[in-house]
């Protein structure tokens, strides 16, 4: 936005301003938090804080640098009043589980590491953030979100505390960020809709069994590589000797299980013409089947008992490419 166009919204944004840092103590934060949220609403390719201040009309880089990096306030409350402001407003049919990645071609930045960036759609210099944003077919907005830590930072403290990075962090896979945020946003009284992720969460058995355990309806994508019994395949359950813990459900004496790339075959004749989204040229319209199936495998068996005993099934939906 140009100055102008933000200059005139002045009031909306005192009245914003004054919800969502409502618990700031000081008046002076308050101040500078608004300051701050103006420039990011700037054009400007660079949001940083020297040249967002030289864009202020009365920007200041030193108390915009003390407001983000060293004023004594909790960001925790305004993310969560932004969280349910926003979710408000857009109204979420879907929760998106993701990864937001920032490229950057230092060292010294927490978190920054060579690792796939999906900026670039290629493996980079970046930081990369787990986030859970609120979706509809025409909105998307951020509820929450944490740094992501690699092990080459985890495992040096010396580096991390250089780095702001405060003491006693370790390193937590990208899926368990996940659950820990699910964990936050429902804390904050939002309920999520339907939880979705792509394969990079999908092929995580641990994932898939934490949102079953936290209730949460979930659609995943997964890799062909995943593989599956057919759902009429019961576990079996060995007998118990007596002798050290009970042995888990196996599918010892199943047929050899399928990866989904064989599933295609069995989705022959299943298949129904379905308008799933509305778009720039009109109903986008595709073929699907929806095909159920049990995960192979010790960690799924142990993942599902660990959960409750749920069901141990997945509803594969497949899609026919055009041709097909």
């Amino acid at each position: 936005m140009r100055l102008g166009d933000v200059e005139r919204l002045r009031g909306e944004l005192a009245e914003f301003v004054g919800d969502v840092f409502g618990s700031l103590p000081r008046q002076d934060q308050r101040r500078w938090g608004a300051c701050y949220l103006r420039g990011l609403m700037l054009d400007g390719r660079r949001k940083s804080i020297q040249p967002m201040a030289q864009r202020l009309p009365d920007g200041n880089m030193q108390a915009l640098q003390q407001f983000v990096n060293q004023s004594p306030w909790d960001p925790l409350p305004v993310r969560r009043r932004i969280a349910r402001r926003l979710s408000e407003a857009i109204r979420p049919q879907v929760w998106v589980i993701d990864d937001v990645s920032f490229p950057n071609c230092g060292r010294a930045s927490a978190g920054v590491a060579r690792q796939y960036c999906g900026a670039l759609g290629k493996r980079a210099n970046c930081q990369v953030a787990v986030s859970v944003h609120a979706a509809t077919d025409t909105a998307s907005c951020p509820l929450d979100w944490q740094l992501y830590l690699p092990r080459e930072w985890t495992d040096e403290p010396g580096r991390c505390h250089r780095a702001g990075i405060p003491d006693g962090i370790v390193h937590q896979e990208k899926w368990r960020l996940a659950l820990g945020l699910l964990d936050n946003v429902t804390g904050w009284g939002l309920t999520a809709p339907v939880v979705v992720a792509d394969a990079g969460y999908g092929v995580s058995t641990p994932f898939r069994h934490g949102l079953q355990e936290r209730g949460l309806s979930y659609v995943l994508a997964l890799t062909g590589k995943e593989v599956a019994h057919e759902l009429d395949i019961e576990p079996r359950q060995p007998g118990y000797g007596g002798l050290g813990p009970p042995t888990l459900p196996r599918y010892r004496t199943a047929p050899r299980a399928l990866s989904l790339h064989a599933v295609d075959a069995a989705a022959a004749g299943h298949f129904t013409e379905v308008s799933w989204r509305q778009g720039s040229k009109g109903p986008m319209t595709s073929r699907f089947a929806v095909l159920t199936f049990r995960p192979a495998g010790k960690q799924a068996l142990a993942g599902a008992q660990a959960a409750g005993g749920g069901r141990n099934q997945w509803d594969v939906v497949l899609r026919l490419e055009p041709g097909g």
